[in-house]
């Protein structure tokens, strides 16, 4: 399955029972993408169909690359914790991520609007993410 058409499976599970795409669905769609690939290829997976997603809806400035990766990351460390193949389950229980601006404990605000990280990866400046990060800078 190449990387598109998995994205838009993973896409189709989680609409099946939405009416909108939420930020409970971003995570949703992030869990299961590391449940299925691992967070390296959640990294990837998720961050291209986003890119994807925007530039087909005419809005490719909503595409960001440091949120959209320190996302996967964090849904990917808590998702390493948990054995529950239910979703509603692991929101219970880390429930910190549905919570839109958990992003600003690791990152400055000026820090995220900036073109750097709208453009490329930016490691955290506030504090460091809980885990020893497995990639590339």
């Amino acid at each position: 399955m190449t990387g598109a058409s998995a994205f838009q499976d993973l896409m189709s599970q989680v609409m099946a029972h939405a009416d909108r795409f939420g930020h409970r669905q971003h995570v949703q769609l992030t869990w299961l993408a590391v449940r299925r690939y691992g967070t390296v290829e959640a990294v990837a997976l998720v961050s291209e169909g986003i890119r994807s997603t925007a530039r087909y809806a005419g809005r490719p400035q909503k595409y960001h690359v440091t949120v959209s990766r320190a996302w996967v990351e964090l849904v990917g460390h808590h998702a390493e914790h948990s054995d529950t193949a239910d979703f509603d389950t692991f929101a219970e229980q880390h429930a910190v991520l549905l919570d839109k601006r958990l992003l600003t404990r690791f990152y400055r605000s000026s820090t995220l609007a900036g073109d750097r990280a709208r453009t490329g990866w930016v490691e955290p400046d506030l504090a460091p993410f809980p885990w020893r990060t497995q990639f590339d800078a």
